[in-house]
């Protein structure tokens, strides 16, 4: 992959989560992964979609933080997106939002629980909600402790990055991720229809207790495991 194709694969991922409704003004923001090389293109800061083009992209050093090529300055939460690629060899790609329906199972600082097959085809468990930032977190440093927070939930209640790609930061909103940017724009569309279907599904019946896992598991497996057979070789 070129630098130039880093940076187009960024773009398009950034326009297609405001095409897809994730998105109001610039809250939001998108990341690609080189395959090869330990740099990362992200979107710039602020910078209003409709004026961004490829050569817009902002190339960060994954290892030093530093820009290596851009004139703008890049995402408030870069800081995030490098520690999430630095811990989860797994992501290729980085999506942050703010759509409506993830914001509120963050804002009520709770994990969005596994209902059903639809959660099931795209996340194995519960997408986890991290625990409050605290003041000092929040005062130092604070977009790269949201990334040591993230990385903490996975690590401390063992979740694996790769079968639940997705997280939701409390009181604040979701992070997704995938192997690259297609996959990373998918769970974080997934992310916010299957919040969306959660949030409906406890207003008809509160108290709903997980789907039985022998079919959740069902679901994973048959796209993502060992003898998958979901879709065409």
């Amino acid at each position: 992959m070129t630098i130039h194709e880093l940076k187009t694969a960024t773009l398009e991922a950034n326009r297609a989560i405001v095409e897809a409704g994730l998105v109001l003004l610039t809250w939001g923001n998108a990341s690609v992964r080189h395959p090869s090389e330990p740099v990362m293109a992200i979107k710039p800061s602020g910078v209003s979609y409709d004026a961004l083009d490829a050569e817009a992209m902002v190339l960060v050093s994954i290892e030093t933080g530093e820009v290596v090529e851009g004139t703008l300055r890049p995402s408030s939460d870069t800081a995030t997106h490098l520690e999430i690629y630095r811990a989860f060899p797994s992501a290729g790609a980085v999506v942050h939002t703010h759509s409506a329906r993830a914001v509120a199972w963050a804002q009520a600082q709770r994990d969005i629980p596994i209902l059903g097959t639809t959660h099931a085809d795209h996340f194995r468990s519960a997408i986890p909600v991290t625990r409050p930032m605290t003041a000092e977190e929040v005062a130092t440093a604070y977009e790269l402790n949201t990334g040591l927070v993230i990385v903490e939930t996975f690590r401390s209640r063992g979740i694996d990055p790769a079968a639940v790609p997705g997280v939701l930061v409390a009181s604040h909103g979701p992070f997704a991720w995938g192997a690259d940017a297609a996959a990373a724009v998918d769970n974080a569309i997934v992310l916010e229809a299957v919040a969306g279907m959660a949030l409906e599904s406890e207003a008809l019946r509160p108290g709903l207790a997980a789907a039985p896992e022998h079919l959740t598991e069902k679901h994973w497996l048959r796209k993502h495991g060992t003898n998958a057979y979901y879709g065409q070789k």
